[in-house]
């Protein structure tokens, strides 16, 4: 016992010589963790939380070899290397109810950040060996206020910012090392980096062009190879770690590596992002230049913001001073890189065009190489200042910014995730939610359903009938809630009393209760009229006008009414109401130049559905009005031009397919029929897949899939009509279309129904009319014709599950040197085909048409077979042409 006594004794006294030079850095991290615990319960379930979540959790049934566990969009190919653990931990705890999970969600992704913080002391002190300026490297990296209200509820963004902080410290770590070990552990970490985010990729490239430059300066071969060889070992080790934390990429790893580049260098949803920004509405592809510098500099502290210029100018200016000795492994070179990982992303943005939202929430990365060019500024400062004796006045001024940091996070809390600094106006009520988004990922509605619960027994109808503009952010929440307040606004099905509103679209003077910050509404509550009543009587009267809504005036209010009606109309869509008065003089006076008022209603929140019908009161200004007008967001589908459509469709129009649906195409548009329809049934998105006849009409990011891919909801492209039939329109891109495949989409990834068919199948009939009563080549489950050097292949009488297996069709040549090169090996040259590409079914015949190749061929391989499971019919014949 003595040994080991003595063992612990010295592994003690060692650690404690450790530690104790930088308690001031441990006192710090336990107080922020004692803070974290002690708020932990006080922020909400914000938007994606779910969504993340599920990814993992899809990821993991994808790992124990469930067949079609991942999305089947560009989701799959998101980084998991912060989520899998989660859900595995989550899952060897036995959490099962929505608190607990979300509880120990929000707990674990909060210290994570906390670790961030202890690596950004770790890196200062390293840089500058000086435990002050690392303290305040940690406190610069923690102290950012939106960061960190994201730390809790935040598992997309937060870990790449920690992941970020790391591996900036392995970078440092590995080139002043120099080992191969190190270079292996940098690998694994930027492996992890760009796992979660490929915007790693600035460090990735940094890091490259270091090691470059450590080649130049190398002495003799020795040398040279040694870094070749810890250069390699990196790479290596990097590309291991991105395939080993996402298991998409486990199978067809090369081909799947390159589509997930391609598919994350653009938001495939770019185009349907809107997001409000100095007053105006942009697409996320369209914003301004200066976005994201913007943003960053008006939602960050000051002192941080003024310490990270004085940092990155004073890299530049001693850079410019001692250029060729500033490349060398310096200290200086490695804050030429953190420069680099700061500036670079916003130049790619705008050079790129990538699209950004949600404020700058995905550049929040570039807080961890701010901080440490926070540190490099401190650093200046106090040496600056040293001379002057003032250098405690540097710490002093830094320390005063620490604490003017943390009272602004505590008088907005708990929703510092809506920080703003004072380069903007926080005194105007309710200006900045009209100049800015604020609340985008929904945390407040806890607060709202806090307050709602907490007044349940005092408001009638009871408040547990709640709806809103975000009905799964309330539903979520709500769960969240503790104990008996979660049994108090817990969401039934049916009709709502109480409507939640946000932001832009929530009404202040109809709230009950308003959740604000810097007199700005993030979120309200309000009472909604009885739309049972309201309906009840508008049954008496005639509507004023038929649109999507039939709408009735009454005393102070108008009331639409839409039956049949599915309940995504009310939950998916908005409604603009525009008023002209009869004086113009009784508009505000901001309005008076345009001639007429305008005021946008969520329909969760001033509508329901019931019994089948979606019914919506909005209130009418006080003034004389001479005119109303409305606008749907998204723009909905008239049940007139609805009702034409359709007749143009059956009349003029060519069936292309009958599946859940028959499907038609008329006036370039794919036209949607269902004779007798549930409502409900038009729930679930429909999926739309164009294949072009030439590959390079698409779009670059498709053209590695070889189609487009379009998602549709009933609501928007659809109506119900009074006779009982759906009828949806979807606008076909303007190029030459091949073939099309189309589904409606249900919760768990299986399809409700999918159709396949040819765009053109006119030109496969003319085909079948032209060999009809020849003689064929050859006999299988299809005749084989030749006609005009292409292959017609017919079957009479053809069903669909004739056609649904993918043909095999090889062509082997007289010559083999006709051959492309690839083929050559092979002997032949490969035609494979899917049906509805390059055939069609008509009447109770089939026929396909494929163009041969242009040399003499010696015979034809062709069949049907299914992966996996093999052939299902195969005919060989000599052509001699």
């Amino acid at each position: 016992m003595a040994p080991l006594s003595a063992a612990g004794g010295r592994l003690q006294s060692v650690a404690s010589r450790a530690l104790a030079p930088h308690w001031g850095a441990l006192l710090a991290i336990a107080l922020f963790l004692v803070g974290g615990l002690a708020v932990l319960d006080d922020y909400g379930i914000a938007a994606d939380e779910t969504f993340q979540r599920n990814l993992a959790l899809s990821n993991l049934a994808h790992i124990r070899g469930e067949p079609g566990a991942l999305p089947t969009d560009h989701n799959r190919f998101y980084g998991v290397a912060f989520e899998l653990p989660l859900a595995l931990a989550e899952r060897a705890f036995g959490l099962a109810n929505s608190r607990g999970i979300h509880l120990y969600r929000h707990l674990v992704t909060h210290l994570f950040f906390l670790t961030g913080g202890l690596f950004a002391y770790l890196l200062s002190y390293r840089l500058f060996h000086n435990r002050l300026i690392a303290l305040f490297g940690a406190l610069l990296f923690l102290l950012h206020p939106r960061l960190y209200a994201h730390s809790f509820f935040n598992s997309r963004d937060m870990p790449f910012v920690t992941v970020f902080i790391i591996t900036l410290y392995l970078t440092h770590r590995a080139f002043r090392k120099d080992s191969l070990p190190s270079f292996i552990l940098l690998g694994v970490g930027l492996g992890a980096l760009l796992n979660l985010r490929l915007m790693g990729g600035v460090l990735l490239a940094g890091v490259f062009a270091m090691r470059g430059l450590d080649l130049v300066f190398a002495q003799g071969w020795t040398e040279r190879k040694r870094v070749l060889i810890a250069t390699g070992a990196f790479a290596l080790a990097s590309a291991a770690s991105i395939v080993a934390l996402l298991p998409h990429l486990w199978a067809d790893t090369a081909w799947r590596l390159i589509d997930w580049g391609v598919t994350l260098s653009a938001h495939p949803y770019a185009d349907s992002l809107y997001a409000l920004y100095r007053g105006g509405i942009y697409r996320s592809s369209e914003f301004p230049p200066d976005y994201l510098s913007v943003w960053a500099s008006i939602t960050s502290p000051p002192f941080a913001l003024l310490l990270g210029f004085i940092g990155a100018a004073a890299v530049c200016a001693r850079g410019a001073r001692t250029f060729r000795s500033a490349l060398r492994n310096t200290r200086l070179r490695f804050g030429l890189l953190t420069l680099g990982c700061a500036a670079a992303p916003i130049l790619l943005v705008i050079l790129l065009d990538i699209n950004v939202y949600d404020g700058w929430r995905q550049a929040y990365f570039l807080w961890a190489p701010f901080s440490v060019l926070g540190a490099f500024g401190l650093q200046w400062l106090a040496a600056g200042l040293r001379r002057a004796r003032l250098s405690r006045a540097a710490f002093a001024a830094a320390g005063l910014g620490v604490a003017a940091t943390l009272a602004s996070m505590a008088l907005i809390h708990p929703n510092q995730q809506v920080f703003f600094n004072f380069f903007v106006d926080r005194a105007a009520q309710e200006h900045l939610r009209n100049q800015y988004v604020m609340d985008y990922w929904g945390h407040s509605h806890r607060q709202a359903l806090e307050w709602l619960s907490d007044r349940a027994h005092l408001l009638w109808p009871p408040a547990s009938a709640t709806t809103g503009s975000a009905e799964r952010l309330s539903r979520d929440n709500a769960a969240f809630l503790p104990g008996s307040a979660r049994e108090r606004v817990a969401k039934p099905p049916g009709y709502g009393a109480f409507a939640i509103g946000e932001e832009t679209r929530a009404r202040p003077d109809l709230a009950l209760h308003r959740v604000q910050v810097y007199g700005n509404t993030l979120l309200t509550i309000e009472r909604k009229p009885d739309l049972r009543e309201a309906y009840a009587e508008t049954l008496s009267q005639e509507p004023i006008r038929n649109s999507v809504f039939d709408v009735h005036r009454m005393d102070d209010s108008l009331t639409l009414v839409k039956e049949p009606c599915a309940p995504s109309f009310v939950t998916a869509t908005s409604l603009t109401v525009r008023t002209t008065p009869v004086n113009a003089s009784d508009l505000p006076a901001g309005r008076r130049s345009k001639g007429f008022d305008a005021q946008g209603y969520p329909l969760t929140h001033r509508g329901a559905f019931f019994d089948g019908k979606c019914v919506a009161s909005v209130p009418l200004p006080g003034y004389p009005v001479k005119r109303t007008d409305f606008e749907w967001s998204p723009e909905l589908l008239d049940d007139n031009a609805a009702r034409d459509a359709a007749s143009r469709a059956k009349a003029e129009g060519r069936l292309l397919a009958r599946s859940a649906y028959d499907v038609h195409l008329a006036n370039g548009e794919l036209v949607y029929i269902q004779e007798q329809c549930d409502p409900l049934e038009t729930e679930q998105p429909f999926r739309v897949s164009v294949f072009p006849e030439r590959a390079d009409d698409l779009p670059e990011q498709w053209r590695g899939r070889g189609h487009e891919r379009f998602w549709f909801a009933f609501h928007q492209r659809g109506a119900l009509l009074e006779d009982g039939a759906c009828v949806a329109l979807f606008p076909l891109p303007d190029y030459p279309v091949a073939g099309i495949r189309t589904a409606q989409y249900a919760e768990g990834g299986d399809d409700l129904w999918e159709a396949a068919f040819s765009a053109n199948p006119e030109r496969y009939e003319a085909a079948y009319r032209a060999v009809a009563g020849g003689e064929p080549l050859a006999r299988g489950a299809f005749d084989l014709h030749l006609l005009d050097g292409d292959l017609v292949y017919v079957k009479e009488p053809c069903e669909q599950v004739d056609t649904e297996a993918r043909f095999f069709l090889h062509v082997v040549p007289q010559s083999k040197g006709d051959l492309p090169e690839a083929r050559r090996e092979s002997g032949f040259d490969n035609l494979d085909f899917r049906f509805f590409l390059n055939g069609a079914r008509f009447d109770a015949q089939c026929a396909a048409r494929v163009a041969l190749p242009p040399y003499p061929i010696a015979s034809i391989r062709t069949g049907q077979y299914v992966s996996g499971a093999g052939e299902i019919w195969r005919t060989e014949f000599s052509v001699g042409r």
